[in-house]
């Protein structure tokens, strides 16, 4: 079983699906152009079970054109309607490989403003870039990235952990992310799939500060934390804003946001956070994976954007930047948010 897993990731699960959506079709096809010969030559014939099963199972497309090239069940009205919702039912899929061959591989960049009464009103204006859960970003990719934020006069960059630390990749994508100029700094946090000893090692040789339940003045007024990763170590809230000043506007960063609802958060004005991939392979966008409990014990609530922590503070969970090796982006397109803040 482990060696099919392997070679369907490895062949890729969209160009796997988009070879047999193509079979089928092809398959759906040739039963409409034989069962067209054999009634010609009054000899055994393809059951209209089998016909009709095959045209709503995705092959919708093949049986299209079966019965329009074959000039076969045309005039029954049970077949036109098979067909059409044959059609209706394959072009989903077509729509999702569409997606996940463009959009789900092309990085966006959102641009969002944050207000609070906490923030300081003489930083009106700081602009915080988040990135999150990049994995196998290759090199060249991120390098693009890091070009791009270079144009958008950040002042702060945040990483919210997962890295792919097979053969060492991750210390590729740190060096290319140190090369993001942010006047205060690069800091982050582990993820569940990171040894964090070798990921803060390699921050701190590119001069990224790793947030290890602890926390650091940025400015006057405005305190950042983070916490260690949910799954794989102990994230201790208090511990990290302990140092934060009455009034400070406090922003916290976690890997996992179902810590936000674990822990109290009081006291904190943001929580940023990533580790669900908006549900990754989506119907539509509604990430249904999320629904079976295994990424997020909060089925869609930290799916994707703003939501709230069990005492109220406003947790904002990206889809992150990358994939996790092979597995495609579909309507959960990777991003790079950037956060401009205002005071009320």
């Amino acid at each position: 079983m482990q060696f099919i897993i392997n070679q369907i990731l490895r062949f890729g699960i969209i160009e796997l699906f988009s070879a047999f959506f193509i079979l089928i079709n092809a398959f759906t096809f040739f039963l409409y152009v034989i069962d067209k010969r054999r009634a010609i030559k009054n000899k055994w014939r393809i059951s209209e079970r089998t016909l009709i099963f095959f045209t709503i199972a995705l092959g919708g497309i093949g049986a299209l054109l079966g019965m329009c090239l074959a000039r076969h069940k045309t005039k029954s009205g049970k077949f036109r309607f098979a067909v059409a919702i044959g059609l209706l039912i394959a072009l989903i899929p077509v729509i999702h490989i569409a997606h996940g061959l463009t959009l789900g591989r092309t990085i966006r960049y959102v641009e969002l403003e944050f207000r609070s009464e906490n923030w300081p009103a003489e930083l009106d204006g700081y602009r915080i870039a988040f990135m999150t859960d990049m994995h196998i970003i290759s090199d060249e990719d991120m390098r693009a990235v890091a070009a791009e934020l270079n144009q958008r006069s950040l002042d702060l960059l945040l990483l919210g952990g997962d890295f792919s630390m097979q053969n060492a990749h991750y210390q590729g994508t740190i060096r290319e992310i140190a090369q993001i100029d942010a006047t205060d700094g690069i800091f982050g946090v582990e993820g569940n799939h990171d040894n964090y000893i070798r990921l803060f090692s390699a921050k701190e040789q590119y001069g990224i500060t790793p947030l290890d339940n602890s926390g650091t003045h940025i400015k006057d007024g405005f305190y950042l934390a983070g916490v260690q990763d949910l799954w794989n170590r102990n994230p201790n809230i208090a511990e990290a804003i302990a140092d934060a000043y009455t009034g400070d506007f406090v922003l916290l960063l976690t890997h996992n946001p179902d810590v936000a609802m674990l822990q109290s958060t009081d006291g904190i004005d943001l929580i940023l956070a990533g580790h669900t991939h908006s549900g990754q392979i989506t119907f539509f966008g509604f990430p249904m994976y999320l629904l079976r409990g295994s990424i997020t014990e909060y089925g869609t609530r930290f799916a994707y954007g703003f939501s709230y922590s069990a005492d109220g503070a406003p947790v904002f969970t990206s889809s992150g930047i990358g994939v996790y090796y092979v597995i495609p982006r579909i309507f959960a397109r990777p991003e790079v948010v950037i956060f401009t803040m205002y005071s009320k």
